[in-house]
């Protein structure tokens, strides 16, 4: 969608910063020992208390209020009766809806000991985004989201996972303009414009290229012996610096 109101975006940012609070709350509850559909339910809980509808659930009929991705697991993880271990990389996906309009967010967190394979994924993925944010201004080409992702993961020695990427948001989950890669695509003519709703969300791996489905319909991962991970924010498109609108209050 593209922003014509304040009103708008004030509703934009109410989900926005619920959507980001229950990530923070989420990524401070993780322990060894608990299921993904424990932490899962946690973060239903605070959707609900906050007034707001989990969007997988709402959009897709997703059978978890949030995607929950462990060690090669990338995107999309089903909530359920796996236990989270210690050392574990997990990715947290929220996105909901709050008055017709939605929120997406997500991150990933390493559950202590960290180890400096996974911890240098995650602040090379942080610093991704970062520098996409930076770019995504109005009368820019989109494709250089995806230029400066891929130009930060190669630096730092990382691949970029080339079929999953960024997106439009608003008054729906997913909406124009669909997938914005998070690689270099000179055949993508399209140009940002100001008011414009989208995410950025950068997936970077130690190795692989490419995410497949695990055969549950749902759950997308690469092979056993590499991670991944992702940070997103959702955004309004301006003449200078986005107007970030998943910051936690």
């Amino acid at each position: 969608m593209s922003i014509r109101t304040e009103d708008e975006l004030a509703a934009l940012k109410r989900i926005g910063r619920i959507v980001a609070d229950c990530l923070r709350f989420m990524g401070s509850k993780l322990e060894p020992g608990m299921t993904t559909r424990e932490l899962d339910d946690l973060g239903r809980d605070f959707l609900l208390d906050h007034g707001a509808r989990s969007a997988p659930e709402l959009v897709y009929e997703f059978p978890g209020a949030t995607c929950i991705s462990v060690n090669h697991e990338v995107a999309h993880g089903i909530p359920g009766e796996r236990r989270i271990q210690a050392g574990d990389l997990v990715n947290i996906d929220v996105s909901a809806e709050l008055d017709g309009f939605f929120g997406d967010t997500g991150g990933s967190f390493i559950v202590p000991p960290e180890t400096k394979i996974k911890r240098r994924l995650c602040d090379a993925t942080r610093r991704a985004l970062d520098a996409a944010i930076r770019q995504a201004t109005a009368g820019a080409p989109v494709n250089r989201i995806g230029k400066t992702i891929e130009s930060e993961a190669r630096a730092g020695g990382y691949t970029v996972i080339r079929n999953l990427g960024s997106h439009g948001v608003g008054r729906a989950l997913h909406e124009e303009p669909k997938f914005i890669a998070g690689f270099y695509d000179p055949k993508d003519k399209r140009i940002l414009k100001d008011g414009m709703v989208i995410t950025i969300e950068p997936f970077l791996s130690t190795g692989a290229s490419y995410v497949e489905d695990t055969g549950d319909g749902w759950t997308l991962a690469t092979s056993s012996r590499y991670f991944s991970a992702q940070y997103e924010h959702s955004m309004v498109i301006t003449k200078g610096q986005p107007i970030i609108l998943t910051l936690p209050s």
